[in-house]
Order: structure tokens, then sequence, then C-alpha cells
């Protein structure tokens, strides 16, 4: 993080989290004593080891070693369930939209609001949550996530009665604010913690409990909640959805409060190292934003990234719409069509990630992504009117493998074309893209499939899918991270003393 102040800070309901707060905890690698800030000064861990990270502090000044902490694998596994968390509350309107119409009594468009709220919230607050990103550091962000998270579960068990509409809009936005804290974080994270032969890896493990959480919010509560025409009988069920998810949201927000650190002791990469050692009077979150938008290759993916990621915004709202306008009565169907779209994606965000690593062919990537999406989405939209279930599956599974598969890749993208720029900053930028054209394209879509049906609204998403497809051609391959690194391994191999593997290493600060 590049406010030096807040990195020393530690948590003040969580005395232990503060700095020099003792020897190494259990199972973890480290010095046999006391850890203050005097005697870890100059010193260096045994090469090769996995050194224990005090919290929230600032690796050792002129110590530019890169080792890797076993926590990060903790600290990624614990963002990836609490965005499930969220994610789940997104949607879980949505997937059984016919049911929630006849209990609260409002309007299809209403519910859909539940769903589109996420995405309107998100634009005003994304630059003040930001600032907050690249002031405050990644573990006031995770806290303030979690928390909104929790809240908002727990606001909408005060709305198991029909005229309580109202409550349950409070409770969704609360859910609402909460992503503003999580979307923009995989990048960040994957960046801070891992090493560069593992960042886009890391990076599709923090999207994918996103994705899950969509995919258990597609197929769960149709289970949970059944089309019943009792009013009561129907109460208790969606209490019952309501009090799981309150739990796992709280208890999710106790874990973040114990486990999630700052950073660890020592650079994971070189990139990082650059960007740690640089001096945080000389960053300016303004002017971080006009360097960003100054960016051609990164504005086309922006607005290719919105395109792509507010058709499965779009599709994801309108799923049981479009499912039961087709096959009458099949909500159980219509939440597994959803699980199998985002199953696959998760599968296929997994493998591009991987793929990254090994080749780093960015733009080849992205691009073969895009246009198989498209190829998906053609295909599912007519084969869904075809009256076979079966072969809906198969062309939504395709579908949701390119179109949620891209998600990551657009975010490690962005991340190489505009370094040492905060990832938290370009993330929010692609994330603002896609909630305006999220919103955009579910209010079009389902008035045109009100007025013209599915087939007619899936072909007006196939169209921007095709735009998008056209400005990713244009994006140049900029890979401003990759070369940083290489640039850094150079300076090692060249500045390292022959023979002597304890030698300093000097990275440039020009590069910065």
């Amino acid at each position: 993080m590049r406010d030096s102040a807040a990195q020393g800070m530690g948590s003040p309901c969580c005395p232990a989290f503060s700095r020099g707060d003792g020897g190494p905890e259990p199972g973890e690698k480290g010095l046999a004593y006391q850890e203050t800030p005097e005697l870890l000064e100059g010193v260096k861990p045994v090469p090769g080891s996995l050194e224990a990270e005090t919290p929230n502090g600032p690796a050792p000044v002129g110590d530019p070693e890169v080792r890797l902490s076993l926590r990060r694998w903790a600290v990624v596994v614990l963002f990836s369930c609490y965005s499930l968390c969220n994610a789940f509350q997104w949607i879980q309107y949505g997937s059984i939209n016919n049911i929630f119409v006849r209990f609260y009594g409002v309007s299809t468009f209403a519910i859909d609001w539940l769903s589109m709220c996420y995405m309107l919230t998100y634009i005003p607050l994304l630059f003040p949550v930001a600032w907050l990103l690249d002031k405050r550091g990644l573990r006031l962000i995770a806290l303030a996530g979690s928390a909104f998270n929790c809240l908002g579960a727990w606001v909408k068990l005060g709305s198991l009665k029909p005229h309580l509409f109202p409550v349950t809009v409070l409770g969704q936005v609360i859910c609402s604010v909460a992503q503003v804290f999580i979307l923009g974080m995989p990048s960040r994270i994957a960046s801070v913690w891992f090493g560069s032969h593992e960042v886009s890896t890391a990076c599709s493990i923090a999207v994918f409990g996103n994705q899950l959480g969509i995919a258990i919010g597609f197929v769960l509560p149709p289970v949970l909640v059944p089309n019943l025409e009792d009013t009561e009988q129907l109460a208790y069920h969606i209490s019952i959805m309501f009090f799981i998810t309150a739990a796992v949201a709280t208890m999710l927000f106790i874990l973040v409060i114990i486990v999630f650190r700052e950073k660890p002791l020592f650079p994971p990469s070189r990139a990082q190292a650059l960007i740690q050692l640089k001096p945080p009077e000389e960053y300016s979150y303004v002017q971080s934003i006009c360097r960003l938008l100054r960016n051609t290759n990164f504005v086309l993916l922006i607005v290719a990234y919105g395109l792509n990621t507010g058709c499965f915004y779009a599709l994801s709202t309108l799923l049981n719409r479009m499912v039961i306008q087709n096959y009458p009565g099949e909500e159980v169907n219509a939440g597994r069509i959803g699980l199998t779209i985002v199953v696959s994606g998760m599968a296929g965000a997994l493998l591009s990630g991987i793929w990254l690593d090994k080749t780093k062919t960015y733009k080849k990537t992205t691009l073969v992504v895009y246009i198989m999406s498209l190829g998906g989405l053609v295909a599912y939209t007519f084969t869904l009117s075809l009256g076979h279930l079966w072969v809906v599956f198969v062309t939504a599974g395709v579908l949701g493998f390119f179109m949620t598969g891209y998600l990551p890749l657009g975010f490690e993208f962005a991340a190489e074309l505009t370094y040492p720029e905060s990832e938290g900053t370009s993330s929010g930028l692609l994330n603002v893209s896609a909630q305006v054209f999220g919103i955009i394209f579910t209010i079009a879509q389902g008035k045109i499939i009100d007025r013209f049906g599915t087939q007619a609204g899936n072909l007006f998403l196939c169209s921007f899918l095709l735009l998008g497809t056209f400005i990713t051609v244009f994006i140049k391959a900029d890979l401003r991270r990759q070369q940083a690194n290489m640039d850094g391994e150079q300076t090692k191999a060249l500045e390292e003393v022959p023979g002597d593997s304890t030698a300093p290493v000097v990275l440039d600060e020009s590069k910065l």
C-alpha cells in the first residue's frame, strides 16, 4: 500500500494485530525471539524459506528481498468466501423472481431493481472506496465489505411480511454497498500477496468466490423457497433462506477480523518491491485516475470489459424470466441453468488464470475468449426456444465457460496495461463500466423481451458483444507489470556478487 502510516496501524479491536506483537505465530516459520522493529532492521530470512509476516508492518527499510508468505492462501480464500456470500445475496431475488413478485405484491420490474441496485450503488461509491483502498489499505476495505454484507443480511430478516418490501430493499441496498468494497479487490490482493508466477491464478481464485456465490444463488433459492400459494408458508421458507445467509455472513465477518492482514512483511514480486519503495507523498489519487484515462489501451479495455460483463449481468438478472417464458413451471431448472452457466464459468476463469501465468499472452487470450463468448451467446439465443431443456443446458454451459471466464482476464490485463497504478483503481473503473452497461442492458433487454420475446432480447446483447470483440482487436499488449518483473530480475543478475547468495539487490527506482 502507498500510505506508510496506514500500513503501520494495527486493529483497534484486535490488539494482536498491531506491529511488534511478539514472536512467530503457531504454524508459521519465523524468528524465535521478540520481533521488534529494531531487531528486524537489516535481518534477512534464510534464502528460500517462507517467513512469518508481521501484520500491517512494512518491509524493513532498504531490504528489497522478495519472499512468499504462507498466509497469502488464507487471505485469498477468505476474501473469496465473503465475496461468495455477497454475490449470493445479489441474485437470490432474481433467481425466483416470480415468487417474490407474488409474495410482496410488486411488479417484475421492482424485483429486477433488487439486482440492479447493486449496479447503481457501485457507480457513485467507486471513487471514495478506491481512495480509501489506496490511503488505508486492504484490511480496512475487507472489514468494511464483510461488515456491510453481514448487516444487510440481518436487515432482510425484518422483511418477512408482504407489506415490508421497503425493508428488503433497504437490506439489499446495504449489501450493494458491501459489493463496492469487494469487486475491485481481486487483482489488488493478487498483486500484494502473490508472486509474479502465480498472480493470475490468485486473481482467478479471488473472482472464483464471486462466481460460486452467483451459482449458489441460482440453485439454492428455488430449493429453499418453493412456489407455494400460502403466504404464511412462503414467508417461513423465505425466513430459512435469510437466516442461513445472515449466519454465514456473520461467521465470515468474524474470520476477517481475526485472519485478514494488510500485507506480507516482504514484497512477493519485484514489481511490488518497486511500488513499495515509492515515497507516499509522490502518489496522487486524482493524478492516477487522470493517467489511467489518458491510457488509450486501458480506455478501450474499459469499454470492452463493460460490454461483456454488462451482458452477463443482464442475462443473470433476466434468466428466470426467459426460461419461464419458454418453459412454464420450470423454476428449479431455471436455477440449474444459471448454475450451469456460472460453474462452467468458474472452470473457465480458473483455467484462464493458469494459462496466463504460464504464457503471459494477455491480448491473444482475451480476444479468443471474447470471440467464444459471442459464439456461445449466439448458440444460446437460437436454442432457448427449441423446446429441449438439455440443449439449453449445453449451450448455457459453453456460454458461461467463456463469458464468465473473461472476468479475471479483464482484471489482469488491466493490471498489466496500467502498472504501476493502483490495481484497485483500474479494477474499479472496469467495474463502473460493467455496472453502467449492466443497468442499460438489463432494462433494455427486459423491455425487448416483454414486447418482442426472448430471442430478440438476446440478439440485442449479441450485437454489443460483437462490438466489444472489434474493440478488443485494437488494444495493444503493453505489458508494463511483466516488463517491471523482467527488469527486476535482470538488475538482480547484474548487481549480485558472484558466488555470494546473500549479496544485497539494488532496485532501480527510476522505473517507478
